[in-house]
């Protein structure tokens, strides 16, 4: 793999993806730099469904217990979702300003319902401590988050990772995939 020219040029990777995907990136080079030049042909998109009754098909699951492992009880216990900003890649974050929740300046937010900010008697802008809600003699804190009302479910909360991924217990994995439940992270909230 030419690993030196492809770095010095990233239009002989998208040469390369278009030479072993024709079918998808047919002209990817000329197309990528066309504004609403690179429309993948998607039978999705076109709500064209290959399934036997021709329609999108749903699968519910069985039940909606999604912390068998950890006590998400109490009224002052939230589910923590980790997310990205959209100036991150995976955990590589290359600025502070978050266009897609209108977030500038800082990471060390903690998106929360303003119903929950209410009722636990916090308010925007104040700065708190988040602590796991794990029980299991290992405090897991992350110090200096802002209050930061955002429209999130009621009982629910949510912050940028990396930062927060010191509260994720190593143990508290989807029960399947078997990675961490970053998604669903019981937390406290400490003024």
């Amino acid at each position: 793999i030419p690993w030196d020219g492809w770095v010095g040029d990233y239009s002989r990777i998208r040469d390369e993806i278009e030479r072993c995907y024709p079918q998808h990136f047919r002209d990817f080079n000329e197309r990528f730099l066309t504004p609403g030049g690179f429309h993948r042909d998607i039978k999705a998109s076109k709500r064209v469904w290959e399934t036997p009754n021709k329609k999108a098909n749903f699968k519910l699951p069985s039940g909606l217990e999604t912390d068998p492992d950890i006590d998400v009880a109490g009224h002052d216990v939230l589910t923590l979702i980790t997310v990205r900003s959209n100036d991150q890649f995976n955990t590589t974050v290359y600025g502070y300003n978050d266009r897609l929740r209108g977030i500038s300046g800082t990471r060390m937010v903690l998106l929360m319902n303003e119903k929950d900010i209410q009722r636990l008697g916090l308010s925007a802008g104040q700065e708190v401590d988040l602590e796991a809600n794990a029980h299991d003699g290992v405090e897991r804190r992350v110090h200096g988050l802002r209050i930061t009302p955002f429209s999130v479910p009621e009982g629910n909360c949510a912050g940028y990772y990396p930062e927060l991924n010191p509260l994720v217990p190593l143990w508290h994995r989807a029960e399947k995939a078997h990675v961490p439940a970053v998604k669903s992270v019981p937390v406290r909230i400490l003024p």
